[in-house]
């Protein structure tokens, strides 16, 4: 891998490497990918040996009063440690890719609206943490919530991160929509696809289509409700169907609604593929009981749980504030197929 890097960085020196940008910038990407892979082991072999070296230092010394502080060095390289090693796991070929991430409501009325909003504000909150970007690419909005939002989330392997949320999430709470105080039972499905560079090729013929032209809603200003420059497909075989509003110009979003349906398609017959480990794409799922991966209990007591991994935690609104990290490491060890919690 090092030398990978160093062959890169030598091209990049290379009188004419800059004549072809394009590519040019995507071999710095794949550059800057690669050192993030071995660079932090490399800090993290330093910080060992720095926190070898206190520890001898205290035992010399015989001062019992730098236990503590050589404690706290070691849980902290062990800790860097864990979570370079679920970094690790990502090792499929769309993983360090940046995703799509597309929310639908699903059983569950106005209920489920409200909680596929709480999952865009989830998610997004997650992103920051990450120092990810996140692009609005359709959100279509009703009374009490989101029926769908479509999502690019940008950053190294962002897919791969998130390419276990894809499921159905199910959130149990008092209504806060039900004057008589009662305890609903809601679900909406995440479903994650790579996006990825034209080095990969899913063929999408015209026939296998339906592409329908509509005025866009929501944020815009007036022009985006006045002009028919929102896009959606179908594809008729699989019954996938994405769309783009978030430009403009119809041809824009057209070519984006365009990159996110092969990206679906990709994903959705990867996993036709791979249908003794994969549950099925999420658009083929029922949006309900039975199908979930996750609950989120607010009431009668607080409980997130993964329900592959086992992985849970009584602390949800630190969940719902992004805090994901535990449940996407659980579920990378669980899909490696390493010990679930």
């Amino acid at each position: 891998m090092k030398e990978e890097a160093e062959r890169l960085e030598n091209a990049s020196g290379a009188s004419g490497f800059w004549d072809d940008r394009e590519s040019a910038e995507k071999k710095m990407a794949e550059l800057k990918r690669i050192k993030a892979r071995y660079e932090p082991w490399q800090e993290l072999v330093a910080e060992l040996e720095d926190a070898q070296a206190l520890m001898e230092l205290a035992l010399e010394a015989e001062d019992d009063g730098m236990e503590l502080e050589v404690r706290k060095t070691f849980e902290a390289v062990a800790a860097k440690y864990e979570k370079l090693h679920v970094l690790e796991l990502l090792g499929e070929r769309t993983d360090s890719a940046s995703a799509f991430v597309t929310i639908h409501s699903g059983a569950g009325g106005t209920e489920s609206c409200d909680w596929a909003a709480m999952l865009y504000r989830m998610y997004g909150r997650w992103v920051e943490r990450q120092g990810f970007d996140m692009t609005l690419l359709d959100i279509q909005e009703v009374e009490g919530g989101i029926k769908s939002v479509d999502l690019q989330i940008d950053g190294d392997y962002a897919h791969g991160l998130l390419k276990g949320e894809g499921g159905i999430h199910r959130l149990v709470r008092i209504s806060p929509f039900d004057s008589a105080g009662r305890r609903h039972t809601s679900f909406a499905s995440v479903y994650v696809s790579p996006v990825f560079d034209d080095d990969i090729e899913v063929e999408v013929k015209p026939d296998d289509i339906r592409v329908d032209i509509y005025r866009a809603s929501g944020a815009g200003g007036q022009h985006v409700n006045k002009t028919s420059s929102a896009v959606r497909m179908t594809h008729l075989e699989t019954g996938i169907v994405v769309q783009c509003q978030n430009e403009r110009s119809q041809l824009k979003n057209r070519a984006t609604a365009m990159k996110v349906l092969k990206s679906r398609l990709y994903e959705y017959y990867r996993q036709k593929q791979e249908e003794a480990r994969a549950v099925g794409a999420a658009e083929k799922k029922e949006i309900g009981w039975g199908s979930q991966i996750r609950s989120y209990v607010f009431h009668p007591y607080t409980m997130v749980k993964d329900l592959r991994t086992r992985h849970e935690t009584g602390n949800i609104q630190a969940v719902m504030d992004g805090d994901l990290d535990p449940f996407i490491d659980a579920y990378l060890r669980w899909h490696a197929g390493g010990e679930s919690e």
